[in-house]
């Protein structure tokens, strides 16, 4: 998944941290959610902004910093 048009990095919002479509709402704080054990669903009723592409990005940026991060430490 292309991610890039989704997540954003802004320096004066949220402290630079990895954004979804310039909102508040970071990367982190929708890991975090699911992480917690809610579900796709819930976090959209939670948060009418998001749709199932912003969770789907934020999955596949996290995959792709863990992937930078192993390939970092060879």
């Amino acid at each position: 998944m292309n991610y890039n048009n989704i997540i954003t990095i802004e320096s004066g919002k949220r402290s630079g941290k990895p954004c979804i479509r310039g909102m508040r709402i970071t990367v982190s704080d929708v890991l975090e959610y699911l992480a917690g054990g809610m579900t796709k669903t819930e976090i959209l009723e939670d948060f009418s902004e998001l749709t199932s592409e912003d969770i789907r990005a934020c999955l596949a940026f996290a995959a792709d910093r863990e992937k930078k991060l192993f390939i970092a430490t060879l």
